[in-house]
């Protein structure tokens, strides 16, 4: 008995550990108003008042953790290394959960996510119901404020990991922008490091018994059961708009490690792969083979580097690929 006390009694301080790694310390301090609600972001410099000398937007996606000034740092000093740290913009939006709310006595008018569902652009679950894609979306119609960004002209959103996941679902999803266009703002995005990609239909690289893996083509792995934020598109018109947009996948050499901790390992991740790096391969081919006419997309490696989002974004490819240099 005692030694079955004594397991337990570690077991819950593991639990504890583990649930405790998982929590924000840093809430971000800037505030996006949206619908009566409000979303925490992280920001590289003030954009309550006007910025006439920035150029580039960065929208730089958390992962799992939702430690989003931990990104906005690495943004910070891959800007500063490219030398555009005054005319980029960086801005860190925070997904919160429950759990970060209560835990840091936030004010209600939060957006908070009940656990890993803003990464599929689920709805919040308070104040009101937010699809995380349409906090991307707010944050992109504000960019377009001509009397704030005068001198804007491009807008670049980028993720590592889980971040990544939320980019890549995000081009595919996410709502067209005709007056940034129409303005001259461009839309980019940087893709680096996903456990995992959206398909547009039930090919894999690896063969699924769907029998036991019936699961594999709903979203976030395939147009199946998507959320409410893509009512009224159709598969075809999703595909269609994904292969238009400017998207660069950044991948590290060294993301090898199928029994990486925080490495998507469900049945519909394994369908597209062993690990990172040939997962971001395979679903590069699998583009390449539906679309040989070509994409305005393009597969970049970063030498000597693994599952690192502030070496993949500091990283000459890094910077080349949020930056353009």
């Amino acid at each position: 008995m005692r030694r079955a006390l004594v397991l337990l009694t570690l077991w819950m301080i593991g639990i504890g550990a583990q649930a405790s790694a998982h929590d924000v310390k840093t809430i971000s301090p800037g505030r996006l108003a949206i619908d009566n609600s409000e979303l925490a972001v992280g920001l590289s410099q003030d954009w309550q008042r006007p910025l006439p000398e920035v150029r580039r937007a960065l929208i730089i996606v958390h992962g799992r953790l939702r430690n989003a000034q931990t990104y906005l740092h690495s943004a910070e000093q891959a800007a500063s290394q490219a030398g555009q740290s005054a005319t980029t913009l960086v801005i860190a939006p925070q997904f919160l959960n429950q759990r970060d709310i209560e835990r840091h006595a936030l004010p209600d008018s939060l957006l908070r996510w009940p656990g890993n569902a803003w990464m599929a652009g689920e709805p919040s679950s308070g104040p009101r119901p937010i699809s995380s894609y349409a906090a991307l979306d707010a944050i992109i119609t504000r960019l377009g404020d001509r009397q704030r960004f005068p001198a804007l002209t491009e807008i670049v959103i980028a993720g590592h990991s889980g971040g990544a996941q939320v980019v890549q679902r995000f081009a595919l999803l996410g709502r067209q922008h005709p007056p940034l266009e129409d303005d001259g703002i461009k839309l980019r995005y940087v893709i680096a490091n996903p456990s995992s990609y959206a398909y547009f239909d039930e090919q894999r690289p690896v063969k699924v018994d769907a029998g036991a893996c019936p699961g594999f083509n709903d979203w976030k792995y395939g147009l199946l059961k998507l959320p409410a934020y893509a009512t009224g598109q159709t598969a075809q018109q999703l595909e269609q708009t994904y292969i238009k947009r400017d998207i660069t996948y950044l991948l590290g050499q060294q993301d090898t490690d199928p029994h990486h901790p925080a490495l998507d390992t469900s049945c519909a991740a394994e369908a597209q792969g062993a690990y990172r790096l040939v997962r971001g391969h395979n679903f590069f081919d699998y583009l390449q083979r539906r679309h040989a006419q070509g994409l305005q997309q393009r597969l970049v490696e970063v030498p000597g580097v693994g599952h690192d989002g502030d070496r993949m974004f500091t990283s000459p490819e890094g910077q080349k690929a949020l930056f353009g240099q």
